[in-house]
């Protein structure tokens, strides 16, 4: 062979190692500060999800603080405290008292259950239609029959006890029967912060739910705590949806962790767990696809990331975001994601709206599992802790 023909193998040679370095760099890290990953898991068939035995190919030796954009570093090793420091993120509204400050929005749909009740409650004679109107209003506000039937029994007891009672006496029961139907000593806390590893918090729902935009709003609400937060995309599937949360993750410094279109979700879920674990940070939040409760083999696969990401960590809470809208309909959503993934606790958006609240009350009678979060506007700190007392007082007092 020809001196020209081996130099020109060697050139050719060259040229594509230059090819696959780049295309590995490429794929390793983007340049839009965004976390990348080309590792996958074992594709699904038909929405069946591999045995547990399965154990995704991921090299953990590559997921270090490197990968995070420098802005994140700078956050992540910041002294605690130190207030001079600005990289030009949005600071989120403080967490505590949140929903104090938004009531006036849970008061403009819920309020007129309230005042209803103590109107019908107030009159002179309280015969069986009232009563049974009484009835129809609790049920007109998403209580739930069970709830409804409880707290019309209190209410016709306390009435035959103490007679017509005032207004003032009439609302403090209504309170007291609300309040405890609501469930005050339910334990609300949100575990995102556990000794020794991030905790690790999914995001679970149908598509409209605003499952994408809460998964943002809680990235907000927790570092608004002062926690480091990481986001994973692993809702693959629909196409905005990565670039959505990567706006949110921008906005307030959160590295997010995502995949190409299409791939693997529980790949994406498992490497958003495992650089957040390099990077030593407080909490990882995992975005997932919206799925309809009545596609088994989608369930399926949502259980799957669900049991990938406990091969290297326990998952500390699966939040399932419900429309608060669907009043009574959303109730048959939440029962099959709960026996599907276990449930922590429920988070409810647009409450402000034409919600009723009742659905609070019904949706944890369902599940017996809490409602942690209710989302109240569309702004980006929107997101609150929810409060029962405060819940109870807007509906009776605004």
């Amino acid at each position: 062979m020809s001196a020209q023909v081996w130099i020109a193998l060697a050139v050719i040679a060259v040229i594509i190692a230059t090819v696959a370095v780049v295309f590995f760099l490429r794929s390793s890290t983007s340049f839009d500060g965004t976390i990348s990953r080309t590792s996958q898991v074992e594709t699904l068939e038909d929405g069946v999800a591999p045995p547990d035995s399965y154990v995704p190919e991921v090299a953990h030796e590559t997921a270090t603080t490197d990968f995070l954009p420098s802005t994140a570093q700078d956050r992540i090793s910041a002294a605690p405290g130190d207030e001079d420091l600005d990289f030009g993120f949005e600071v989120p509204d403080p967490a505590i008292g949140r929903m104090h400050r938004l009531r006036a929005r849970l008061a403009r749909s819920n309020n007129a259950i309230g005042k209803g009740l103590l109107g019908l409650l107030s009159r002179d004679n309280l015969d069986e239609q009232t009563w049974e109107e009484i009835e129809e209003t609790l049920l007109g506000a998403d209580l739930g029959v069970g709830p409804t039937l409880e707290l019309m029994d209190r209410l016709r007891s306390a009435v035959r006890v103490e007679g017509n009672a005032d207004l003032e006496r009439l609302t403090q029961l209504l309170r007291e029967g609300l309040l405890e139907l609501v469930d005050p000593t339910l334990d609300r806390s949100l575990v995102t912060k556990v000794d020794g590893r991030p905790a690790v918090v999914l995001i679970v729902g149908v598509n409209g739910t605003g499952k994408t935009t809460t998964t943002g709003k809680l990235a907000r609400l927790l570092i608004a705590e002062d926690q480091t937060v990481l986001l994973g995309a692993a809702d693959t599937f629909r196409a905005a949806a990565a670039e959505q949360l990567q706006t949110w993750g921008d906005r307030v410094g959160a590295p997010v962790v995502r995949g190409p279109q299409g791939s693997d979700p529980a790949a994406v879920a498992f490497d958003a767990v495992a650089t957040a674990i390099a990077a030593e940070l407080d909490t990882a939040v995992i975005d997932t696809a919206g799925r309809l409760h009545t596609k088994t083999g989608l369930m399926d696969e949502l259980d799957k990331v669900k049991r990938v990401i406990e091969k290297q960590s326990p998952v500390d809470e699966v939040l399932l975001v419900l429309d608060a809208t669907t009043g009574q309909n959303g109730l048959v959503q939440a029962r099959v994601f709960a026996e599907v993934v276990n449930v922590t606790g429920v988070v409810l958006t647009k409450l402000d709206g034409t919600a009723r609240g009742g659905i609070v009350i019904a949706v944890q009678r369902e599940l017996g599992v809490p409602v942690k979060l209710v989302g109240l506007g569309e702004g980006p700190d929107d997101l609150a802790l929810f409060d029962p007392i405060e819940f109870v007082e807007a509906i009776i007092n605004g």
